[in-house]
């Protein structure tokens, strides 16, 4: 009979790991939206969460419709935090909204928001009736003039929670409706193309220092 092994008690390693909450920005309620175990905390920068937006704000039903993706950009101690990396509307929500006799506008572009990050931001206009490609034509120029307007005036966090929570679609909306009768006006889709820096405050004006080290 061949003889055993002799060996050690096998560690087992999943004891090691630390539990990372990740949490949403802080545009987002900073809430809780799941926990990454990790051997090494700074492990779970990069880690991609998905939830929708009823997870985190719990309000209406139609916000299981809206999927967001955070990244993990930073970790403090045990906390993950994030940035939005992309949302989008669900397939089935979508294909709710699409209806005969209805003209579809959809429109693409992307936008540079104050503190350099780059936004594909997918716009979709659903109408009561058929509508001409003129019309549409003026509905994408107007919503292009007002995103790249909002987009340049915001942080990223400022435009994508207006984006998310249809603001800015809102706005769109009350601009577009003497053109033609609408059932729809949302963001369907939005992704980050490039991250941009942290905004640094500006330091306080120093002439009255200045003065008083001119005067001594």
């Amino acid at each position: 009979m061949p003889k055993g092994k002799k060996g050690g008690k096998v560690r087992d390693r999943w004891r090691d790991k630390k539990w990372i909450a990740i949490e949403s920005p802080t545009s987002f309620g900073s809430e809780q939206i799941a926990q990454v175990p990790v051997f090494d905390p700074s492990g779970a920068i990069g880690r991609s969460v998905e939830t929708t937006l009823f997870d985190i704000l719990k309000q209406e039903p139609q916000q299981y419709q809206i999927k967001l993706r955070f990244k993990v950009n930073e970790v403090d101690g045990l906390h993950g935090r994030t940035i939005l990396q992309s949302s989008e509307y669900s397939r089935e929500y979508l294909r709710s909204l699409t209806r005969r006799g209805s003209s579809m506008v959809s429109f693409v572009n992307d936008y540079t928001t104050k503190d350099g990050y780059v936004i594909r931001a997918y716009l979709v206009v659903f109408s009561q009736g058929r509508i001409n490609s003129s019309r549409k034509h003026a509905i994408r120029l107007i919503s292009k003039s007002l995103l790249t307007d909002k987009a340049s005036s915001m942080t990223y966090e400022q435009f994508a929670q207006q984006a998310v929570l249809g603001q800015l679609a809102s706005e769109i909306y009350n601009q577009i409706k003497k053109i033609s009768h609408l059932k729809h006006v949302g963001i369907r889709k939005t992704k980050v193309l490039r991250v941009g820096e942290p905004m640094k405050e500006e330091s306080p004006p120093q002439e009255e220092a200045t003065q008083d080290v001119a005067a001594a």
